[in-house]
Protein backbone atom coordinates (compact mmCIF):
# COMPACT_ATOMS: atom_id res chain seq x y z
CA UNK A 1 0.00 0.00 0.00
CA UNK A 2 1.73 3.38 -1.18
CA UNK A 3 2.39 6.28 1.58
CA UNK A 4 0.60 9.11 0.39
CA UNK A 5 1.71 12.96 1.93
CA UNK A 6 -1.04 14.33 4.21
CA UNK A 7 -2.47 17.67 3.29
CA UNK A 8 -2.09 20.72 5.86
CA UNK A 9 -5.22 20.22 7.26
CA UNK A 10 -4.69 16.66 8.00
CA UNK A 11 -1.39 17.27 9.83
CA UNK A 12 -2.53 20.30 11.55
CA UNK A 13 -5.70 17.89 12.89
CA UNK A 14 -3.20 15.12 13.77
CA UNK A 15 -1.02 17.55 15.66
CA UNK A 16 -3.40 18.06 17.98
CA UNK A 17 -3.31 14.33 19.23
CA UNK A 18 0.73 15.34 20.05
CA UNK A 19 1.27 17.66 22.71
CA UNK A 20 4.78 19.39 22.14
CA UNK A 21 4.78 18.14 18.40
CA UNK A 22 5.11 20.81 15.88
CA UNK A 23 5.51 21.48 12.19
CA UNK A 24 9.01 22.37 11.20
CA UNK A 25 9.00 23.07 7.15
CA UNK A 26 8.09 19.59 5.87
CA UNK A 27 8.93 17.60 9.33
CA UNK A 28 7.05 16.78 12.39
CA UNK A 29 9.60 17.64 14.99
CA UNK A 30 9.42 17.56 19.20
CA UNK A 31 12.19 18.15 21.68
CA UNK A 32 12.50 16.06 24.98
CA UNK A 33 14.01 17.16 28.02
CA UNK A 34 15.20 14.13 30.15
CA UNK A 35 16.77 14.32 33.77
CA UNK A 36 19.87 12.43 32.56
CA UNK A 37 22.59 11.39 29.97
CA UNK A 38 21.80 8.21 30.62
CA UNK A 39 18.06 8.74 30.49
CA UNK A 40 18.42 10.86 27.01
CA UNK A 41 20.50 7.55 25.36
CA UNK A 42 18.22 4.86 27.23
CA UNK A 43 15.04 6.89 25.37
CA UNK A 44 17.11 7.02 21.79
CA UNK A 45 17.84 3.27 22.18
CA UNK A 46 13.75 2.78 22.60
CA UNK A 47 13.30 4.92 19.75
CA UNK A 48 15.80 3.37 17.36
CA UNK A 49 14.11 -0.10 18.50
CA UNK A 50 10.13 1.59 17.37
CA UNK A 51 12.02 2.84 13.90
CA UNK A 52 13.72 -0.66 12.76
CA UNK A 53 10.03 -2.26 14.04
CA UNK A 54 8.09 0.53 11.95
CA UNK A 55 11.24 0.50 9.19
CA UNK A 56 11.05 4.27 9.19
CA UNK A 57 14.05 6.01 10.25
CA UNK A 58 13.86 9.68 11.29
CA UNK A 59 16.48 11.99 12.43
CA UNK A 60 17.67 11.47 15.58
CA UNK A 61 19.55 13.83 18.38
CA UNK A 62 20.87 12.96 21.57
CA UNK A 63 22.22 15.74 23.63
CA UNK A 64 23.63 15.92 27.12
CA UNK A 65 20.31 15.68 28.62
CA UNK A 66 17.94 15.94 25.19
CA UNK A 67 16.34 13.85 22.43
CA UNK A 68 14.93 15.85 19.41
CA UNK A 69 13.45 14.52 16.54
CA UNK A 70 12.40 15.37 13.05
CA UNK A 71 9.73 12.87 10.89
CA UNK A 72 9.14 13.30 7.61
CA UNK A 73 8.93 10.03 4.86
CA UNK A 74 11.68 10.21 2.39
CA UNK A 75 9.83 7.77 -0.61
CA UNK A 76 7.81 10.56 -1.00
CA UNK A 77 10.00 13.40 -1.49
CA UNK A 78 10.55 14.50 2.10
CA UNK A 79 6.28 15.09 2.57
CA UNK A 80 4.90 14.38 5.96
CA UNK A 81 2.16 11.20 5.98
CA UNK A 82 0.62 8.94 8.19
CA UNK A 83 3.63 6.90 8.51
CA UNK A 84 5.22 9.91 10.71
CA UNK A 85 2.59 10.46 13.08
CA UNK A 86 2.70 6.50 13.83
CA UNK A 87 6.06 6.69 14.70
CA UNK A 88 5.08 10.36 16.74
CA UNK A 89 2.43 8.39 18.70
CA UNK A 90 5.09 5.46 19.26
CA UNK A 91 7.51 7.69 20.05
CA UNK A 92 4.70 10.25 22.95
CA UNK A 93 3.10 6.55 24.32
CA UNK A 94 7.34 5.45 25.46
CA UNK A 95 8.60 9.08 26.51
CA UNK A 96 6.94 8.32 29.57
CA UNK A 97 9.14 5.38 30.84
CA UNK A 98 12.11 7.38 30.23
CA UNK A 99 10.53 10.30 32.65
CA UNK A 100 10.66 12.81 29.39
CA UNK A 101 9.37 16.23 29.49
Amino acid sequence: MPVEPLSQKEIEDRLAELPGWSVDGDRLSRSYRLGTHFAATAMVVHIAQVQEELDHHSDLTLGYNTVSLSVNTHSVGGAVTELDFELAHKVQELAPAHGAQ
